[in-house]
């Protein structure tokens, strides 16, 4: 009896330490994340003429992670976490050193190329949420999720902290900031060595002598009501998210105030977005996905309000923190209804279109922010906002009214 206690007390101590390392690749990679947000539209107008285009680099981004859903889903699922997790961190690398050379020799195609290339990075680092659920057993599913999640906190620290620091520490401006999203990207892949991933779901079957059912097609793991609600939460919830965030920089500027405010609101949303997640598992595990989503919802909707109140500091900073507050709500449920929807042998398809669908809707939504807040500007993007998220209203209402759900077979 003594000696299954202390396997289980060190299975939880590995447990622990797995999922602490992976917050903070979580924290790390973000921080890298949160700098492109930050750093991009500026930068390109510093040297590129057409505003319209300012947020370009950071919709390739999104256009990149989106392309790159079904293949790193895909290599994990083959080759395992790790090999998938190091592979996005050279990409990052790779990007960072793209886009600083695109910024130094004023080239913008290339700083687009070098943020499509990101994208793969990012893709990689949206599959730590569902890598956190393998890390632990299944009454944690929630909690692990909100817990790797919960590393963005040091990542709303740290990336506009970086940005702040060196946005102006060599010539051109931001230079220096896409170098330290290099060495971040580095760091990264210096600690996926030191995480003990379980082995991918078809080698883990063989291990134990026991054949799994098949995997069903894709089609029918998509058509289930939880999936239909989970994804199009998660679409809007990132898209809100992302056409606001994009957009506020510029916004802020075009209101006659300094680059740091801009900075100072962003890392503002970033704290939204992360603080949360240090309850926000607990929070579904009482109350259930679809009631912290609609929780997140009104929230989304509140920092919306902000945004059509006003255009003074405080509204942007209220405003895009609530937006970040409302997201984690939302998002983080999403994603923990998505988990409820598919078997282990299915987890890379299913992860890989999730992920396909929601930065489709990122994309769109970090491109036409730029160009809408330029033609259209700041309260119009809070009007179409609502639109949005009008639809998710709507779709959390339908899976209430549906049977209660049930587990996976």
């Amino acid at each position: 009896m003594s000696g299954n206690a202390e396997e289980s007390q060190r299975l939880t101590g590995r447990m622990r330490r797995n999922l602490l390392l992976l917050a903070c690749c979580q924290a790390i990679g973000q921080a890298g994340n949160t700098m492109m947000a930050s750093a991009t539209a500026l930068s390109v107008i510093s040297f590129y003429a057409n505003r319209d285009l300012a947020t370009l680099p950071m919709t390739l981004q999104h256009l990149g992670v989106m392309l790159s859903a079904f293949p790193a889903g895909l290599l994990m699922q083959r080759f395992g976490r790790r090999v998938g997790f190091k592979l996005g961190s050279i990409c990052g690398m790779v990007g960072a050193v793209t886009i600083s050379l695109g910024l130094y020799h004023a080239m913008f195609p290339l700083m687009c190329l070098g943020g499509f290339i990101l994208g793969y990075a990012v893709a990689s680092l949206q599959m730590y949420r569902f890598a956190a659920v393998e890390l632990a057993p299944p009454a944690y599913r929630a909690k692990t999720i909100s817990w790797v999640t919960a590393g963005g906190v040091a990542a709303g620290i740290l990336g506009p902290s970086i940005a702040r620091l060196t946005h102006d520490q060599m010539v051109p401006l931001y230079l220096a900031t896409y170098a330290s999203m290099f060495v971040l990207h580095l760091i990264v892949f210096t600690l996926m060595s030191f995480i003990e991933f379980p082995p991918p779901p078809r080698a883990a079957a063989a291990g134990t002598g026991r054949a799994e059912a098949p995997p069903r097609p894709l089609r029918e793991i998509a058509a289930q009501p939880r999936f239909v609600v989970a994804v199009t939460a998660a679409m809007m919830a990132y898209g809100v998210m992302s056409f606001l965030m994009s957009a506020s920089p510029l916004a802020i500027v075009a209101c006659g105030m300094p680059h740091a405010e801009a900075h100072w609101v962003i890392f503002l949303h970033v704290m939204g977005m992360f603080v949360p997640s240090f309850f926000t598992g607990a929070l579904i595990t009482r109350f259930g996905e679809t009631r912290i989503m609609a929780l997140g919802l009104l929230v989304l909707a509140l920092g919306v309000g902000c945004g059509l109140a006003g255009i003074s500091a405080w509204h942007f900073r209220l405003g895009l923190m609530l937006n970040g507050v409302g997201w984690n709500f939302l998002f983080v449920g999403a994603t923990a209804l998505v988990t409820t929807c598919y078997r282990p042998n299915e987890r890379g398809k299913t992860q890989s279109l999730n992920d396909f669908l929601i930065f489709g809707t990122t994309a769109t939504a970090s491109f036409l922010a730029g160009l809408l807040q330029e033609h259209l500007g700041w309260f119009v993007l809070n009007w179409f906002s609502l639109g949005l998220l009008t639809v998710v209203g709507a779709a959390i209402v339908w899976l209430a009214l549906r049977q209660p759900r049930r587990a996976v077979a």
